[in-house]
């Protein structure tokens, strides 16, 4: 932990000196089980394997106590009670295939993200957020069925605009601090407002039995990826959508504690802070940090891992995943790509292919590193899970 601790601390305060060139990417050839066949592109010297297939809106990953990969699926875009938590399980590294996948909990409120603790007494817990709260379950290793007594930690409101008008982000995300801490984020309820409740666009902290709850953070329209290295907490952020199609940024954080980020009166652009004259407040913008990277607007930057390795490759070593999930408006093109970022430098893409003119053909969600070159990553339009490894 220390080691990562120097890595991303020295990564914080200088640039790293990682000068990669953009990779050349080259089509690799998907075949799907339902007979969808496209081309993904990434570097030559890296594979991608539809490691599992048949989900719905598969979401984010958690690795349990007993080293099975679990996977929330929100079932699909609407605000439904048919999400689930499947285990990914008989995992074959040498096909990069999982032969089993179990159903471990079904009926959710759209089940962004699920997280494991071990308390000091050994105990394992399973933490959920759904739209309307966050619990915790008692976890038994090798379990295929929760069946522990849920502990409600959080309530949250559900209540918004439809995605049409921007708002009503459904998701929450959990994040376990190194600290012994749990954070949520909770998305607000519309593209641009003065919210009603403070627990709106902001990140939580709370003890793991759910006590001391408190705002870390505040003015995150929807920090739908949040994880946590070393001493950090960071958050990818999506920006509003009434500027045009080229601002505000979508952002990424180390996130600092009691700090405002901005929305909905402030937002990024090309890295620089700017005043929204919709939301004008008397404080203005001159202490909303400026962001510790940012993606083109409208990108929808999700789930993200570090690659900090020795032998990792070159290619992404020492550097943020980012999954861009792409443009609720496909005609605006910015994102359904993976790429390479590193402060202070330039993005790069790591893979793309998923929109190809009017056609959609993935969108990718949540980026979970397995070793020091292989991850894998989840497609929520086509429900698949793909494994990437280097050759």
């Amino acid at each position: 932990m220390m080691k990562i601790f120097s890595i991303l601390f020295m990564y914080l305060i200088c640039p790293m000196a990682v000068l990669a060139q953009q990779p050349n990417l080259i089509p690799h050839q998907i075949n799907l089980k339902n007979g969808k066949r496209f081309a993904l592109n990434l570097p030559a010297n890296y594979e991608i394997i539809p490691a599992a297939e048949g989900l719905k809106r598969v979401r984010f990953f958690s690795k349990a106590p007993d080293g099975r990969m679990f996977v929330t699926d929100m079932y699909d875009l609407s605000d439904n009670e048919k999400g689930a938590i499947y285990i990914l399980d008989e995992w074959n590294a040498e096909t990069g295939k999982f032969g089993k996948i179990t159903p471990y909990m079904t009926g959710l409120k759209n089940p962004n993200s699920v997280q494991f603790y071990t308390d000091s007494s050994g105990q394992d817990w399973l933490y959920l957020a759904e739209t309307h709260q966050l619990t915790r379950r008692k976890f038994t290793q090798g379990e295929i069925k929760s069946t522990a007594k849920a502990q409600v930690l959080a309530t949250f409101p559900d209540y918004g605009l439809s995605y049409k008008y921007g708002g009503w982000h459904l998701t929450r995300t959990i994040a376990v601090g190194g600290n012994g801490k749990i954070y949520v984020s909770v998305g607000s309820s519309c593209n641009a407002c003065v919210e009603k409740e403070k627990v709106r666009a902001t990140v939580l902290e709370m003890n793991p039995d759910g006590s001391e709850q408190k705002i870390f953070a505040t003015g995150l329209r929807n920090a739908v990826g949040l994880k946590w290295f070393g001493k950090f907490l960071f958050a990818t952020n999506q920006g509003s959508d009434h500027l045009g199609k080229n601002k505000p940024d979508e952002t990424f954080y180390a996130l600092k504690r009691d700090t405002d980020y901005g929305w909905p009166s402030c937002y990024s652009s090309n890295g620089k802070i700017f005043a929204d004259p919709k939301f004008k407040r008397p404080t203005g913008c001159k202490n909303v940090p400026s962001p510790y990277a940012y993606f083109p607007s409208h990108s929808s930057a999700l789930g993200f891992d570090y690659f900090d390795d020795p032998n990792t490759d070159d290619t992404i070593k020492n550097s943020f995943l980012v999954a861009l999930h792409g443009s609720t408006d496909a005609t605006i093109g910015h994102g359904y790509k993976i790429v390479i970022m590193r402060k202070g430098q330039k993005l790069e893409t790591f893979m793309d292919g998923f929109l190809v003119g009017k056609n959609v053909y993935g969108r990718p969600a949540d980026i979970y590193r397995i070793d020091a070159n292989s991850f894998y990553f989840s497609d929520d339009k086509g429900g698949v899970i793909y494994y990437v490894r280097r050759k």
